[in-house]
């Protein structure tokens, strides 16, 4: 028999959004936020010509720089006050992360509760600034040598003034983002930087599809590649939706205790253990390691010297490293599994799920309370862990490597349907979380109101 809470779960409706009304108050927020956002992303850098800035950024298409354009929501393309993004603060993220779960005293923080979480924050944010600080300076930097080498003016005044304006205002815009994320999280729904990040990426849906259209118009694209390159998407869909609600449950058997009649009955739950506990972590983790250098390396490109060691160095990144390329794909195989690996370790103590359960009192049946269901637990996640990192992999790097071979004229593929979709579910999760709350808060005002009548 289902239970009450199974039976006002299936019984959600919008009729009861309508009712609702903190839900409601942090929708809005939330929309407002991320309208803000978008109004962010079309205000260019000050010193900046925006009228010459797509003829420029058409020099660097087809590269790696195209991802930081779609995560910014084409703020990069624009260089508007918000070029950087939010990806300076997921690179400091991945360091402090990273630091914790191998120096002591880092560790030792992180396990202080509330205090210790807000000092590591402090720390990433310090790391974000130094990130935008250096970015910046090359973002600048290469923009004018970009304009001098064209014949275009780009910056209306080259010099130390605009590379110091460029810094402080993409250091700004990139930590008004962060605050504006960190506002969505508590005052809105869904997590706020992923919000944003996924915000950036559904804004180039319309251009996508407007160039994928032209270029069939024109007779760049055949029926069949755009055929295809719609049935991959549905197909990526369908798949990421079933591997992000794949579970491994684990039986989780409690001692026999008296019920109400006086019948010893054994009370039995299920430890749920996600294919894809990371989530959508990972490629993003490791697209922001590759776009940290590729960054500085595109825009940096035409200021230094090809013939020195270091010149060349910066043209064979830039060569090897594009879009699509060998190398790039595997680094970012190799980066997405990483991190697949080391963010399930984060995320997720066996030693202490194990001693958790210990003290309530429940077993793993066949297996031994303490170390040894420790241990268990550690050999299932790795297993499935392995089936998540694959899974992650060729959802990421095959439909993008398919993309650069056919030639669409688009950077549209798995990594981006797969925040697209995560970041989707899991609001949609919140926004059910938050009905079910309110519907129970009424039953309880019922139960009370009840109560004072009799």
């Amino acid at each position: 028999m289902a239970s009450r809470a199974d039976n006002i779960a299936s019984t959600l409706s919008l009729a009861n959004f309508s009712k609702a009304t903190e839900l409601k108050k942090r929708i809005w927020f939330t929309i407002g936020a991320l309208i803000v956002f978008r109004f962010l992303s079309f205000i260019p850098l000050p010193g900046v010509n925006p009228l010459v800035l797509e003829t420029l950024y058409d020099q660097t298409r087809g590269g790696i720089l195209d991802m930081f354009n779609m995560f910014s929501g084409g703020s990069l393309e624009r260089m508007s006050l918000i070029a950087l993004g939010v990806m300076p603060y997921i690179t400091a993220s991945i360091v402090v992360q990273m630091a914790a779960a191998l120096h002591p005293a880092l560790g030792a923080l992180k396990k202080e509760g509330a205090t210790g979480r807000q000092k590591l924050n402090q720390y990433t944010r310090y790391g974000t600034v130094f990130l935008c600080v250096i970015q910046g300076w090359f973002l600048a930097a290469g923009l004018e040598a970009y304009g001098a080498q064209s014949g275009l003016q780009a910056v209306v005044q080259p010099g130390y003034l605009f590379r110091i304006g460029a810094v402080i205002s993409l250091v700004g815009g990139t930590m008004f983002l962060m605050w504006l994320g960190e506002q969505i999280t508590s005052r809105g729904i869904g997590n706020g930087v992923s919000l944003i990040i996924m915000a950036g990426i559904v804004a180039q849906f319309p251009s996508f599809t407007a160039n994928m259209f032209s270029g069939y118009s024109e007779g760049s694209l055949g029926a069949g590649i755009v055929l295809g390159f719609v049935a991959m998407v549905v197909v990526l869909i369908l798949l990421i939706s079933f591997f992000e609600r794949a579970q491994r449950r684990l039986l989780i058997q409690y001692p026999k205790r008296a019920t109400q009649r006086g019948v010893m009955q054994a009370d039995r739950s299920h430890l749920p253990l996600k294919i894809n506990t990371a989530g959508v972590i990972p490629p993003i983790f490791a697209s922001s390691l590759l776009l940290l250098p590729l960054t500085i390396s595109q825009f940096a490109g035409e200021s230094v010297n090809t013939e020195s060691t270091w010149g060349g160095t910066i043209v064979w990144l830039n060569q090897y490293l594009a879009h699509g390329q060998p190398i790039y794909m595997l680094l970012y195989a190799i980066g997405i599994i990483f991190f697949c690996f080391f963010y399930t370790a984060v995320v997720f103590n066996p030693e202490e799920t194990a001693e958790n359960l210990k003290k309530n009192g429940g077993f793993i049946p066949g297996i031994r309370p303490g170390k040894r269901t420790a241990d268990y637990l550690d050999y299932v996640l790795t297993r499935i862990t392995v089936v998540g990192a694959i899974y992650l992999t060729a959802v990421c790097v095959i439909p993008e490597y398919m993309i650069a071979q056919t030639g669409i004229p688009l950077f549209l593929g798995g990594t981006s349907l797969l925040i697209v979709v995560n970041v989707t579910v899991d609001t949609i999760t919140q926004i059910q979380s938050h009905l079910l709350a309110h519907q129970y808060g009424d039953l309880i005002k019922k139960a009370k109101l009840k109560g004072r009548l009799r």
